[in-house]
């Protein structure tokens, strides 16, 4: 009833300030010619629904599948995407859906993924953020070799204070339990204000908190019609706390709104995806124990005792090995999504300018058809020979993106996952908790809905 009253009202507003012939044609003719050029070519798809979409079916589906934990193995593309799935079984890999008036069409095809974020004609566009490219040019300076290096200090500080406060934790007993997801979220939230900004965990936290506010309108935005109103109050409550930090340090070769912009999105894909990474490999690592002790057996035989360092951390095959599989089987971003300035020729299809093409990162990941029949087994050894001979399709791994889009803080991220769990793995044992409940969903990235669980013991 709510969204119905809300379509109304916006409805009405929409005729009061633009007209009935230009609010017709954006809420019914163009959706349904778009829906008519993709039909026409043989791409299958639900009806259009005027305004809404598939938001409400897709609510819907995944309201119920994260209504309760399931099975403890990694088929969890059904549980964290039902209504996509569910799209699959319909209609096959290429099909589409609707947000709100927009079409998106959900691409399979590696060979085809690659020519979309590779983007060599600049036809696929992100929805947002046309400074992108002026910006990561910019910025991909401080992402080189050199400056990760200089980087890890910070990262091990972090690391020995969480280390020492598990370790307070079992100073009287041989084991305990433990939600390690918060704990790694924290973690990853005091490294990374230390590591950007040399400021100390609650400078950062403020704008953690506001990026979680902030994330929690979106996805009601994602699910109903409202008139946006609060986000923008949010948003600039961000940029205000990060110009007081960025302020007491001089920056001369890109403007200080350029820094905020990137600031607030590393901010949020760094905490995020290094605390993610961290949690699913010591989940995936507690349910398959033998795998937890090669990379602890690899760990002490290449540093010993001693803190891992830079160096040392390029020597762990095993680990490296381990932290594709499960980047594998549970990326941090689940899916990407481009928008067609003009209509674009793409393999055998005409996509019409405007519409939405969805990259679905975690299918394609757990695909049968490019990882063979043991696609949901957790096997680090098909990273053993690098990740280009690790499947059958090309360009069937990509978690970080790909092309001029491959994500800049993926060596950050990947150096401070490899350093996390080298330490833990030095100083612990861990399984899973009997209260542990295997739950992957997503909120922006995919996190463990109901924490995760785990036994700690002393080594």
């Amino acid at each position: 009833m709510a969204l119905f009253v809300s379509i109304i009202i916006i409805l009405l507003l929409l005729l009061i300030v633009g007209g009935v012939g230009r609010v017709t044609w954006w809420i019914w003719w163009k959706p349904k010619k778009l829906e008519k050029e993709l039909r026409r070519q043989g791409i299958n798809g639900t009806k259009y629904k005027i305004l809404v979409g598939d938001s409400k079916d897709e609510v819907e589906a995944m309201n119920e599948a994260w209504s309760k934990p399931m099975d403890l193995n990694h088929n969890i593309v059904p549980r964290v995407l039902p209504h996509a799935h569910l799209m699959f079984q319909t209609y096959g890999k290429t099909s589409f859906k609707w947000f709100g008036t927009t079409p998106i069409v959900t691409i399979w095809e590696p060979k085809l993924l690659r020519e979309i974020l590779v983007n060599k004609d600049g036809n696929f566009v992100q929805p947002e953020r046309e400074q992108w490219a002026q910006r990561r040019k910019m910025l991909k300076p401080a992402f080189h070799i050199d400056k990760l290096k200089e980087m890890v200090p910070n990262f091990q500080t972090s690391c020995i204070e969480l280390i020492k406060k598990w370790q307070k934790l079992l100073s009287e007993e041989s084991s305990c339990e433990l939600d390690v997801w918060p704990e790694l979220l924290n973690l990853t939230e005091d490294a990374i204000s230390q590591t950007v900004f040399g400021t100390n965990f609650e400078e950062g936290k403020q704008v953690f908190k506001l990026q979680t506010e902030q994330i929690t309108l979106a996805i009601e935005a994602a699910s109903s019609i409202y008139l946006p109103g609060f986000r923008k109050f949010i948003n600039n409550e961000i940029k205000r706390t990060l110009r007081d930090v960025i302020d007491k340090k001089k920056n001369n070769t890109i403007t200080i709104d350029d820094v905020i912009e990137e600031c607030k999105g590393f901010y949020l894909a760094g905490k995020d995806t290094t605390a993610n990474l961290l949690t699913w490999m010591l989940i995936l690592l507690s349910m398959h124990p033998i795998w937890q002790q090669k990379a602890r057996d690899e760990v002490l035989q290449t540093c010993g005792e001693n803190m891992p360092n830079f160096e040392s951390l390029n020597r762990l095959k095993i680990v490296n090995m381990i932290l594709h599989e499960v980047l594998r089987l549970y990326p941090s971003i689940i899916a990407q999504i481009r928008h067609t300035k003009k209509k674009t020729k793409l393999g055998d299809m005409i996509l019409p300018a405007g519409v939405h093409v969805l990259i679905p990162t975690l299918q394609v990941h757990h695909d049968e058809e490019f990882w063979g029949e043991g696609a949901e087994e957790f096997n680090p050894e098909r990273f053993k020979g690098g990740v280009s001979k690790a499947s059958k399709g090309e360009n069937a791994y990509f978690p970080f993106g790909w092309g001029p889009r491959l994500c800049l803080g993926q060596a950050f991220v990947m150096i401070q996952a490899k350093l996390g769990l080298a330490m833990v793995l030095q100083n612990f044992s861990f399984e899973l908790s009997p209260s542990y409940a295997h739950a992957p969903s997503v909120s922006i990235t995919l996190q463990p809905q109901f924490g995760a669980h785990i036994i700690l013991r002393r080594l």
